[in-house]
């Protein structure tokens, strides 16, 4: 067993065009799963049955694989009427609106249990402090805590993220040729599974490494004020 560069040069078409597909996936979804943890992770902090509810759907949704949940999405679902025979079905039928739903609902498990951890991080004092000079909830939400939060997770959501991109992968089983997928098809047709595997690796750690470094300035970026350790 050996690396053809051979194979992997002449496979590189096909390799990055399922990397556009990633990214494809990647990026609605995670804008989506950010939308939806913010107004749970909120809810989690609200006494009442809210703070339940909120609790329950981040359970269930850190506890489902995203695989399963995209099968349930895609074949599941269109075996209801009010699916099947409505105008869901033009979404539902849809492989993409399916990954990007499925994939939005793990995220915004994941993501509204972190930052529910970044605002419980916020000093009371600071929010008291906030509350005196006059400032209002909504204003305290938005120019205080959420920024604040952001820097407080910022290295839990990195982690989110990286493994985001690779979580990826399971869209090939809804029939999306994502990178891996266009990996696998390389290997149908050559026989090969050493050289487009790898290279299909190579891929998937520059990706990783661009989002460390870039996630690395940005800590840098929100911390500039703080003294070094």
């Amino acid at each position: 067993m050996h690396f053809d560069f051979h194979v992997a040069w002449d496979s590189l078409p096909k390799l990055l065009a399922g990397t556009a597909t990633t990214f494809i996936v990647l990026l609605p979804a995670l804008a989506l799963g950010l939308l939806i943890a913010l107004p749970v992770a909120l809810a989690r902090f609200r006494p009442g049955p809210r703070a339940g509810i909120a609790g329950a759907y981040i359970s269930f949704f850190r506890g489902v694989p995203s695989l399963v949940l995209l099968y349930l999405i895609y074949s599941g679902l269109p075996q209801f009427s009010i699916v099947r025979d409505t105008f869901l079905w033009s979404l539902f039928s849809n492989a993409y609106v399916c990954a990007w739903l499925g994939l939005a609902l793990t995220h915004s498990g994941f993501m509204a249990e972190i930052i529910c951890g970044g605002l419980a991080a916020i000093p009371a004092g600071t929010i008291e402090a906030a509350g005196v000079l006059g400032l209002t909830p909504m204003q305290i939400l938005f120019r205080l805590k959420l920024p604040m939060a952001a820097r407080f997770v910022l290295k839990a959501y990195q982690n989110e993220l990286l493994i985001m991109v690779k979580s990826t992968s399971a869209v090939s089983a809804i029939t999306l040729v994502d990178l891996t997928a266009a990996a696998n098809t390389v290997f149908d047709y050559t026989y090969d599974p050493f050289t487009p595997l790898v290279t299909a690796a190579a891929i998937y750690w520059c990706i990783t490494n661009a989002m460390r470094l870039g996630f690395a300035a940005l800590d840098r970026a929100l911390n500039r004020h703080l003294a070094p350790a």
